[in-house]
């Protein structure tokens, strides 16, 4: 992007607090973030975020190395924080059981049927250390508040930190445990709903909603995210009192994405007008685009609980990926998909600061 065009927007808290020139947040994808991308985002003035989910202690500082290769501008790294669900432990029958539902996938794939791990994580505690420990300009996270020494670990190497709420109590929350920022992500947004205080079935406020309840009830810069997808979305949100906007999809759909081909083509289709919540491949509850397996798996009792059912479905969905059978893979999408126009990051970011003159 071109330097004139970062230039004309003016600093907001935002901008000063991340160190960016342009209001503008990559989503952090669990299991699609790129490094093209981020740093692409990065380099276009706006914060570029990769998300860890899954990720050993050695791989975070592979991929934060690789980042600092890719770009010298700041970008964020993003973890999941835990909530005791991430310990439970199946009984083998009961894994056995569920790996038979999901047999058929694995067998159509030519894939052989895993066998129940030690563990279904990484540890957090490791995954944390070793992130702070990268240096990232931003650490943020979803599913609920970092325990305080976390926060105060980050401050003290000079790190900013963010969190993700779904309602204002959230927020509330979020801004009580001491994070910098908050991002208020509508029930719009595609993939995981990273809802903490009540169920996410309680917490589906839509983002224009939800914006301007967070920003009456938290001091704290706000970050609107949810069906944010053009110049139109952006101008809306930081009219209704966000800082800046996290956009997701409209990246997600670019080259510089690590979704296949395949994927990428869905986000472009008609298909992409029709998204749905599901437990079918995680088991939380995620936007994402109608297929075969949301449809088998609509009884909760053929899906595992998390982590189980994400580590399950994740050993035959790169897979899916590889050969792209769109049917099998997970295609998490929001509703603002349908106005998808561009296959660049800069020029995602062209069109999103086209709001600032009100185009």
């Amino acid at each position: 992007m071109a330097q004139e065009q970062r230039t004309s927007v003016r600093p907001n808290r935002i901008t000063e607090l991340f160190g960016i020139e342009v209001p503008v947040v990559l989503g952090p994808f669990g299991g699609v973030s790129s490094v093209p991308l981020t740093a692409a985002v990065s380099d276009g003035g706006g914060l570029g975020s990769f998300g860890l989910y899954g990720y050993t202690a050695e791989a975070i500082h592979k991929t934060a190395g690789q980042l600092r290769e890719a770009t010298a501008r700041p970008f964020a790294l993003n973890l999941w924080v835990p909530d005791g669900s991430e310990n439970t432990r199946l009984a083998q029958a009961d894994f056995d059981r569920y790996v038979g539902v999901l047999r058929p996938y694995f067998d159509e794939l030519g894939l052989p049927l895993p066998e129940m791990p030690d563990r279904y994580l990484p540890d957090f505690g490791e995954q944390v250390a070793a992130t702070l420990e990268a240096g990232p300009a931003v650490v943020s996270f979803v599913f609920g508040v970092p325990a305080p020494e976390i926060i105060e670990e980050a401050h003290r190497r000079g790190i900013v930190v963010a969190a993700t709420a779904t309602t204002a109590a959230e927020a509330a929350a979020l801004e009580a445990g001491g994070v910098d920022a908050v991002v208020a992500t509508g029930m719009e947004a595609g993939g995981h709903r990273v809802s903490f205080l009540k169920p996410a079935e309680e917490s589906l406020v839509g983002t224009f909603a939800l914006v301007p309840q967070v920003r009456d009830a938290v001091k704290i810069p706000v970050i609107a995210a949810g069906g944010i997808a053009d110049r139109r979305g952006y101008r809306a949100a930081l009219a209704l009192g966000a800082d800046a906007v996290q956009v997701g999809t409209a990246f997600l759909a670019t080259r510089e994405s690590a979704a296949v081909p395949a994927y990428r083509a869905i986000l472009k289709s008609p298909a992409a007008g029709e998204t749905v919540l599901t437990r079918a491949f995680s088991g939380r509850l995620a936007r994402g685009i109608p297929n075969r397996i949301i449809a088998d798996l609509r009884d909760p009792s053929r899906i595992a609980p998390f982590p189980a059912q994400n580590w399950l479905t994740g050993r035959f969905r790169p897979e899916a990926a590889a050969q792209g059978n769109t049917e099998l893979m997970s295609l998490w999408a929001g509703q603002g998909a349908p106005l998808i126009r561009h296959d660049s990051a800069a020029d995602v970011l062209a069109e999103l600061l086209a709001g600032e003159s009100g185009l």
